[in-house]
């Protein structure tokens, strides 16, 4: 229970003064409910006894308590609109601060999760915890500001009955606990299952088109028919129990009335207590069951509160990358790249590298080959720190990258991939993506050098043409060439193409290597592929085979003007 309220008051810190605030004004409205049962009272001994002590008749205290009311109501608004307006920035604060870590988390992390599991923490949890912090939490003091005054006024009037009214306060929270047992594994089981939906929803609609290329549709609906059933299941069991603990409470609350009501009676005709007196004490007993129902209410909003914490305290428990904010920048002079030594594994895998060692020489284009698994996308994936070796390091101009700042590194280095990643924007969105500050002129540059210029000038608006999600207006080649301009506008001296014209023709391969010759000139340049045409634009091809490196330079001007006999020939000597 410590690490929750320490997790909560991360949270709730930054917003102190404006809870603290609120806060002051449902205390105020507390303070002035405790007044009331107590001008009942003497209105009772007004009405039956003649005047009060200090001669109040009971218009006055009509007047009185209607004068309470007013500033009672004035109180709760006001202080309900603070926590309305901190709600929604606590909510807004706490997804701004998942979003940035999650953000910063390394590539690993969301590629051994589904994303609709990740979207979950964001929307479900987040609303759960700002909720809980805004709605929930606040209650607490003016609810126990109700239940002390209560008890100390109760004393005051008549010490026994007080205590046996106090005595089963205890009894009460034992009831509560009974009554809520295992709420904190059900709302576990019941976000885990929306998370289960969320990422089957967000996962269908990616695949659309695969579904209905099977004619999957039904089978699909199904699963989320199940999922939903699960989901609808586990939410009523919740609310079951989560309403029954507050309507439980009241009962054995007024259950309890009606016990000091008999005992009560007694001491009245018997003469030891007044009418005003009994009427002020049944009143303060009411007043008694308000926060005792308050924190069974409490109680389950805890338990679900508990459970979406633990969720996110897992997210925020995987550490980010370095970035190094603090370190150097990386200033790339030259381009020439050596990986030295360099060992990796992926998790629960045996080793993909081991001692490897692999020189490329600035202002080259080196083509990389091998078979599927021996490590090409890796040596990617180490060079941007998408993951970090075991052992060795990788030099940039004889500078270990790892002692840089990681953003400097990564815009040294223009990274294009097989799957091109385009915003549902217009072509300028896309193509600035990197550098939103861009100059129409600058972007226009970029299309020229990546050849791209072409086809977007025949678009219905030009570069404002709306692309759609994933750039799903544009073809296959259109893609590649606004991600290449992409890239080219940061103008990077270090390109990397990842399979980057794996989903091209033969034909519109050649087409697009060769427009694209110009843009890869003056930088070192690496291709990650087996594609003829690509490897006879490369100074040298290297393929990788089982970790180890076998390399073979060859004339430029024979690659180029046969690209596929090179190839061939490349991969025989190989």
């Amino acid at each position: 229970m410590s690490a929750f309220v320490s997790s909560l008051a991360r949270f709730a810190v930054p917003h102190r003064s404006a809870i603290a605030l609120g806060g002051a004004f449902l205390i105020g409205e507390a303070l002035l409910g405790l007044v009331l049962p107590w001008m009942g009272g003497k209105f009772v001994d007004s009405v039956f006894g003649g005047v009060t002590g200090k001669g109040w008749h009971f218009n006055e205290i009509l007047l009185a308590v209607g004068a309470l009311f007013t500033v009672q109501a004035m109180l709760s608004i006001v202080g309900g609109h603070l926590f309305a307006k901190r709600a929604v920035l606590i909510s807004s604060d706490i997804r701004e601060r998942t979003y940035a870590h999650l953000q910063s988390l390394p590539l690993p992390y969301f590629q051994q999760r589904r994303q609709g599991e990740i979207l979950a923490v964001l929307t479900n949890d987040v609303s759960v915890i700002s909720h809980y912090l805004s709605a929930s939490v606040v209650s607490i003091l003016p609810s126990a500001v109700t239940a002390v005054g209560s008890i100390v006024l109760m004393i005051s009037i008549d010490p026994r009955m007080a205590a046996a009214a106090t005595f089963a306060i205890p009894l009460f929270y034992l009831l509560i606990k009974l009554v809520g047992r295992g709420m904190r594994s059900l709302s576990q089981q019941l976000q885990e299952a929306w998370a289960r939906g969320f990422a089957l929803e967000e996962e269908n609609v990616s695949l659309l088109p695969a579904i209905k290329a099977v004619a999957r549709e039904r089978l699909e609906a199904g699963r989320h028919r199940a999922q939903l059933a699960n989901i609808v299941a586990l939410t009523i069991k919740q609310q079951w129990r989560q309403t029954a603990i507050g309507p439980g409470m009241t009962w054995a609350a007024s259950m309890g009335m009606l016990a000091i009501l008999w005992v009560a009676g007694e001491r009245v005709l018997g003469g030891e207590l007044g009418k005003g007196a009994l009427v002020s004490f049944l009143l303060y007993t009411a007043l008694l069951t308000r926060p005792v129902s308050a924190m069974a209410g409490l109680y389950g909003q805890t338990q679900h509160a508990r459970a979406a914490m633990e969720r996110i305290d897992a997210l925020y428990s995987t550490p980010p990358e370095n970035y190094a904010d603090d370190a150097p920048p990386l200033v790339v002079s030259a381009g020439e790249i050596e990986f030295r030594g360099v060992e990796f594994s992926y998790a629960n895998r045996s080793p993909i590298l081991t001692g490897f060692n692999l020189r490329i020489p600035a202002k080259q284009t080196i083509a990389i080959t091998g078979d599927n698994g021996v490590g090409k996308s890796t040596l990617v994936s180490l060079l941007l720190r998408f993951n970090v070796p075991s052992a060795g390091m990788i030099l940039i101009d004889g500078v270990d990258v790892a002692t840089r700042s990681l953003e400097s590194l990564r815009k040294s280095i223009g990274y294009v991939s097989q799957n091109v990643y385009l915003v549902n924007g217009t072509v300028r969105d896309n193509i600035a993506y990197g550098r939103p500050n861009a100059t129409m002129e600058e972007v226009a540059r970029a299309a020229h050098l990546a050849q791209a210029a072409d086809f977007i000038s025949a678009l219905p608006e030009n570069y404002d043409t709306v692309i759609g999600d994933h750039g799903i207006r544009l073809s296959g080649g259109q893609r590649q060439r606004v991600a290449l301009a992409r890239v080219l506008l940061l103008n990077p001296p270090i390109l990397v193409f990842d399979e980057a014209t794996a989903m091209f023709d033969p034909d519109a391969e050649l087409s697009f290597l060769h427009d694209c010759a110009a843009a890869l000139a003056d930088r070192t340049v690496i291709l990650i592929t087996h594609r003829p045409a690509s490897l006879a634009l490369a100074d040298r091809i290297v393929r990788l085979t089982d970790g180890d490196v076998v390399s073979m330079p060859h004339v430029v001007e024979m690659q180029r003007s046969d690209p596929l006999h090179v190839a061939q020939n490349a991969t025989e000597t190989l």
